[in-house]
This record gives C-alpha cells, sequence and structure tokens, in this order.
C-alpha cells in the first residue's frame, strides 16, 4: 500500500504527463549518435542544468582512450566528458543512477524525430527507448521529490559512450559505483516489461593474421595469405561456440587484401563474444588466445580481445533491491517480473566493483537500435511514478 506521501508523488507525476511528453520529444529530436558533440554537449548542458537547480554538485571528467584496434577507436578523437551530479545527504542510503546521452542512430539519417501514433500510444524516435525515455522520467523523478519534500541522497552519471562499450567512462563510473549504496540504470525494460536481474558478460576481439605480398601471376608461390591463414582461423572460432553453456562468439565484420592480383599480406577479423559467468569468459579468452602465433612466424596471428562487460549475475543484494522495485510497482498497479538476458549495460561494470544494481527501470518499448524503435507513452508516468516512489523508500531505509 502507498503511504500518503507516495500517493503525493504519485500524483505529482501524473501531473506532469504532458510535460514528460514535450521533454521526451525535446532530447529525441535533439540528435546524439555516432558521438555526434553538438547533440552530446546541448543534452549533458540541459540534464545537469536541471539537476543543479536541486541543489547537485555538478563535475566533468574526462574520457579515457578506446584501444586503438577497436572499430571506431580513433586515438586522435577527443574523448567525451561525463558529467557527475552529486546531492549528498549524510547519514541516507546513497543511490548511484547511471543513464547514457548517446544512441546508436546516425544524426544525418532520416530517423530523427519523435513522431506519435495515430492513436497516442506508442511514438517511434531515435533513442526514445533507449535511453532517451529513462533519462526522462529520472530527472523527472527527482524534481517531484524535492516538490513533495522527500530528502534523497543521490548521484546522477552521464556518460555518452555506453552505446560504443564506456571505454571513455568506465574508470569514472568505476569510482564513483564504490562510493554508493545501490545502483540504478536506467535501461528500457525488457519486452515484456521485466526487470533484467542478471545479465551476460560481453567483450570484443580482433584477429589479425600478416603474411607476406607477392604479385598472383608472377611470383605467386613467394606470398604468405594473411586471408587464407585468418579463415583457418575462423573455422577454429566456428567450433569455440556452446551457448547452452553460456559460451557464445561472433565474427564480423572482416578485412583481407586491397587488390584481387596480389597475395594479400594483411587481414583481420573482429568479433563479439557473451559469457554466463567470469568462469566461461576466462574460456572464451583461454580459447581465442590459442589462436596467436609467435610474431615472427609466417604467417603470423595476434590476438587482441577486451571483455569490457563483465558478468552480472544474481546476487542478493540485488535480489532485495529488486523486490523492493517489484513490491512498488505492484503497489502502484503495475506488475514487474523479472527475467534474465543476454544484453549488457553500464549495470555490469556497477555490481561488478560491489554495487548491487537494478539496470531496467526505464520506459518500456521495443525496436533498440532500430529504425523502428518505439515507446509505450503511458510508461512514462508510470516508470517515472515507479522510480520516484522506489527512491523515496530508499531513502527511507
Amino acid at each position: 500500500m502507498l503511504s500518503e506521501t507516495e500517493q503525493r508523488i504519485a500524483a505529482a507525476v501524473a501531473d506532469r504527463a504532458g510535460a514528460l511528453l514535450d521533454d521526451l520529444r525535446l532530447h529525441v529530436n535533439t540528435p546524439t549518435g555516432k558521438a555526434y558533440k553538438p547533440g552530446l554537449d546541448k543534452t549533458r548542458e540541459r540534464l545537469t542544468a536541471r539537476l543543479a537547480a536541486l541543489g547537485a554538485d555538478i563535475s566533468l571528467h574526462p574520457g579515457e582512450p578506446k584501444p586503438s584496434w577497436l572499430i571506431g577507436g580513433d586515438p586522435e578523437s577527443e574523448p567525451p566528458p561525463t558529467a557527475v551530479c552529486r546531492r549528498t545527504r549524510p547519514g541516507m542510503p546513497s543511490v548511484l543512477i547511471a543513464g547514457h546521452l548517446d544512441t546508436v542512430h546516425d544524426p544525418e539519417s532520416d530517423f530523427r524525430e519523435l513522431s506519435i501514433s495515430p492513436d497516442g500510444k506508442t511514438a517511434t524516435g531515435p533513442g526514445c527507448v533507449d535511453m532517451k525515455g529513462g533519462l526522462v522520467i529520472a530527472v523527472a523523478a527527482l524534481e517531484v521529490l524535492e516538490e513533495v519534500g522527500v530528502d534523497c541522497s543521490w548521484t546522477f552519471f552521464f556518460n555518452s559512450d555506453e552505446e560504443t562499450g564506456t571505454y571513455h567512462s568506465r574508470g569514472t563510473l568505476e569510482d564513483e559505483s564504490r562510493k554508493h549504496d545501490r545502483g540504478i540504470a536506467l535501461e528500457p525494460a525488457l519486452p515484456g516489461g521485466e526487470l533484467a536481474i542478471e545479465r551476460m558478460g560481453s567483450g570484443q576481439f580482433m584477429v589479425e593474421c600478416r603474411g607476406r605480398s607477392a604479385h598472383v601471376g608472377r611470383a605467386f608461390t613467394e606470398g604468405v595469405s594473411a586471408v587464407t591463414k585468418l579463415a583457418e582461423c575462423l573455422l577454429k572460432i566456428a567450433e569455440m561456440p556452446d551457448p547452452a553453456r553460456g559460451r557464445i562468439l561472433s565474427v564480423g565484420p572482416l578485412q583481407g587484401g586491397p587488390v584481387v592480383n596480389a597475395v594479400p599480406d594483411l587481414a583481420r577479423a573482429w568479433g563479439n563474444v557473451r559469457f554466463k559467468d567470469p568462469a566461461i569468459g576466462d574460456e572464451i579468452g583461454a580459447l581465442l588466445d590459442a589462436l596467436a602465433t609467435d610474431k615472427n612466424a609466417m604467417p603470423a596471428v595476434e590476438v587482441f580481445r577486451s571483455f569490457n562487460r563483465p558478468a552480472k549475475p544474481m546476487i542478493p543484494e540485488t535480489e532485495a533491491l529488486g523486490l523492493l522495485a517489484r513490491d512498488v510497482a505492484e503497489n502502484l498497479g503495475q506488475k514487474l517480473p523479472f527475467a534474465s538476458t543476454g544484453g549488457v549495460c553500464d549495470g555490469n561494470i556497477m555490481q561488478n566493483v560491489g554495487l548491487p544494481t537494478i539496470d531496467t527501470l526505464g520506459v518500456r518499448g521495443g525496436g533498440l537500435h532500430t529504425p523502428d524503435e518505439w515507446i509505450e507513452l503511458d510508461s512514462l508516468v508510470e516508470r517515472c511514478q515507479l522510480l520516484a516512489v522506489l527512491l523515496a523508500r530508499i531513502a527511507a531505509g
């Protein structure tokens, strides 16, 4: 049952229904995909200004470079900063709220604005569910708590590189996670509205093969094909997955040979892995590392890998936080089933350093990472109510 204060919180959120939709439109219509700096800077400024008005101290942390072998790993580009907005209340449980400003959508594409369906129940737009809807409801929830007079101790973490692996902001996220008692990440709900209570881990790898170039017609036997060697490696990788045990590897894209009439001296393949626990992750790492040869061999194979998202298993503290969120949902007349997923997010990193974290308290919708990305508009109010009441109960101990 909701307390009188919690009823006031829910009512105050409901009164903001129109403002929530307007705010969603504002942020969706501001492109932040593909490291688009003007949009990221504008969004960061808008959100941090609202939190500063609630008394938060705002600090910007410079980003770290990502490994150069990764696709998109440009050592010449300046990593985006991470904003940390902190409002501490001594003696109260502290909550770290994590949200990412970036999307996967190209700012130059035709998919640029929020478009509401004729029946008014859903809308489509770049990042509307992943995770601009989550950012909108979280900032509004904190404003409602202030309006109702519920004090909380919180830090809001805004990064701009979650969709590309959180390489630039991981150090800051880990530092902040160690300072807090509970973690909430604003990823969208799973397809049935479920809370992801456990997640697989993930990582990236690249296999690089080097051979000797030669003219195909005049000196074929003098060449050593890096592409042929890469093909041998790919056949070995194809034997590595064991999905039933939570061991997954996928390869693509590929690169090899600039012209058809020369034996290629360089070939590369990039891939992604998923693993249900650290032991399986270690297995995958060992299998990939075994492909490598001595650097002076001909052909030579070098393996690069970064298992940057640790597995996020169910732990008692996270289950307890999830059950608290479920109790709030049921008191609000909502449902909050639990589920597991192979997807990953910043919640993996937060919990890996000891912070119990639930990470699908964002809005409901679907079509993530596609031009059909959509949001269930009723979830703006419902999930904002859920988040605001949950934060109030955490604050109350």
